[in-house]
C-alpha cells in the first residue's frame, strides 16, 4: 500500500520497502551521459625494463634513493585521459575497436635510515585496446551556448570515460646497473571503460530536492563535562567461560 504525498518527504535515499512510494508528481525530461557499454580491464604491473607488457612497466622503478630502509605504501592516486581512437569494426559499425592512453599518477612513501618518511613520485603511461564496445555514433548533432560569452560552440555528444581503482600491493628496494638503490613498485589496478552519449530521457520525478539541512557545528566540550557523562568503564574485563550444562537438556531415564 503506498503512502500520500503529505506523509512522504522528498529526499534522497535508500528505498527500504518496495511499494511504499506515492506516485510521481510530474515525468520530467532530463539530458545527461547514458552508458550504452562497459568493461573492465584488471591488471598487475610489476617493474620490467623495455617496452610496456600487460604484465610489466618500465616507470615502476624510481630515481636512485638515498639510503632507503622500509617502503610504507602509495597515496594521491590520479588519472588522466591522454588519447582515445575509436575505429568501427566491419561487420558493424555501431561497435568500436577503442584504444585508449592514460598516465596514472602516484606518490610511494618510504621511511630512510634516519627515520624520515620519504615520498617519490610515479608516472605511469599506459595503452589498452578494447577490441569490442558497443559505441553507437550520435544521430544528433549538438551545438551550445555558454554564458556570459554567448558564444556558440559543438559539442561531442560521444563520451569516452575511465574510471580507476589502483593500490600498491608491494615495493621492493634493490640496486640498479649503476649499484644505487631504488624503489620497485607492484601496481594493481582495476580501469572500467565507459561509452556514454547524451541522450533525453523521460524519468518520473517527486519535483526538485528539498534544501538540505543546516551543516552540523562542531561544539568544544568541557572535557570534565564530557568525562561526568560518560559510563562508569567496567573493571575487569569478560571471563571466557563455557556453559556448564548443555542448551537442550536430557530426559530423565
Amino acid at each position: 500500500m503506498t503512502i500520500s504525498h503529505n506523509d512522504f518527504i522528498a529526499r534522497p535515499g535508500v528505498i527500504n520497502k518496495q511499494g511504499h512510494l506515492p506516485d510521481p508528481s510530474e515525468l520530467v525530461c532530463v539530458e545527461i551521459p547514458k552508458v550504452f557499454d562497459q568493461c573492465l580491464i584488471k591488471r598487475c604491473l610489476v617493474y620490467g625494463c623495455g617496452p610496456d607488457t600487460v604484465d610489466t612497466d618500465a616507470e615502476l622503478r624510481s630515481d636512485p634513493l638515498d639510503d632507503p630502509r622500509v617502503f610504507t605504501g602509495c597515496r594521491d592516486f590520479k588519472l588522466k585521459l591522454i588519447s582515445v581512437e575509436k575505429i568501427p569494426l566491419k561487420k558493424n559499425p555501431s561497435y568500436k575497436k577503442v584504444i585508449v592512453c592514460f598516465v596514472i599518477s602516484f606518490y610511494a612513501e618510504y621511511i630512510n635510515c634516519d627515520g624520515e618518511t620519504k615520498c617519490e613520485f610515479y608516472e605511469i603511461n599506459r595503452t589498452e585496446v578494447i577490441p569490442k564496445l558497443y559505441c553507437p555514433d550520435s544521430i544528433a548533432q549538438i551545438s551550445a551556448t555558454t554564458v556570459p560569452t554567448g558564444k556558440s560552440s559543438d559539442l561531442d555528444s560521444e563520451i569516452i570515460k575511465l574510471e580507476l581503482v589502483a593500490e600498491c600491493l608491494d615495493g621492493i628496494f634493490c640496486t640498479d646497473d649503476c649499484d644505487e638503490s631504488v624503489l620497485d613498485i607492484t601496481l594493481g589496478f582495476h580501469l572500467i571503460v565507459k561509452c556514454e552519449l547524451i541522450v533525453q530521457l523521460l524519468i518520473p520525478a517527486y519535483g526538485y530536492c528539498p534544501i538540505p539541512c543546516q551543516c552540523e557545528e562542531e561544539c568544544e566540550d568541557d572535557p570534565c563535562e564530557k568525562f561526568d557523562r560518560a559510563p562508569v568503564p567496567k573493571f575487569f574485563p569478560d571471563q571466557k567461560l563455557k556453559p556448564l550444562f548443555d542448551d537442550e537438556c536430557e530426559d530423565d531415564e
